[in-house]
């Protein structure tokens, strides 16, 4: 079967092969070039930890780091990101069935309930404690503005990152 009858594409020159990393290993596909980020991790890797909330990059549930940077992976093709490195939820934890100090907080500090919005939270979460370990109340709120949540009402989740910021100080960062 050849590439383009995989994708669905009836022109060749709607599929390209791309490479990148995600979570540390290489990935080589052929995709269409309208296919976003967010389908192809989930439907072409499995990686379904990556939710998708509104597909108009609101809601943040997508939320993924493409080569450092934060991103909505809703709003990405799939072949911008030829090269990158991906990071997803599922790429954040130490090991298996281990959490990390962000993930820990949240667990610790009740900041997720329905669970849908937490995999961008956390990953919101993780890029504001990188550019700045030690955040405000103020700081987290405004950083975390970007990702919503219908369950939890945000204090939790502001503690949740106020939390891990601390466990960052004592050496639970990875």
């Amino acid at each position: 079967m050849t590439a383009q009858a995989r994708s669905g594409a009836s022109d060749p020159a709607l599929v390209r092969q791309i490479s990148m990393q995600v979570n540390g290993r290489e990935h080589i596909a052929f995709v269409p070039t309208r296919k976003t980020l967010a389908d192809f991790l989930r439907e072409d890797l499995g990686l379904t930890g990556t939710h998708l909330g509104c597909e108009h990059g609101v809601c943040g549930a997508c939320t993924v780091r493409v080569d450092s940077r934060m991103v909505r992976s809703c709003l990405m093709l799939a072949v911008q990101c030829d090269g990158a490195s991906v990071q997803t939820i599922e790429g954040v934890t130490p090991g298996p069935e281990e959490l990390n100090h962000v993930q820990q907080a949240f667990w610790d500090k009740h900041g997720l309930q329905c669970g849908f919005c937490t995999p961008g939270m956390v990953i919101a979460a993780m890029d504001l404690l990188e550019r700045n370990p030690h955040p405000t109340e103020q700081e987290v709120r405004e950083a975390m503005g970007g990702n919503l949540c219908r369950c939890t009402g945000y204090q939790f989740i502001v503690d949740s990152v106020l939390a891990a910021a601390e466990a960052g100080e004592a050496g639970g960062a990875p």
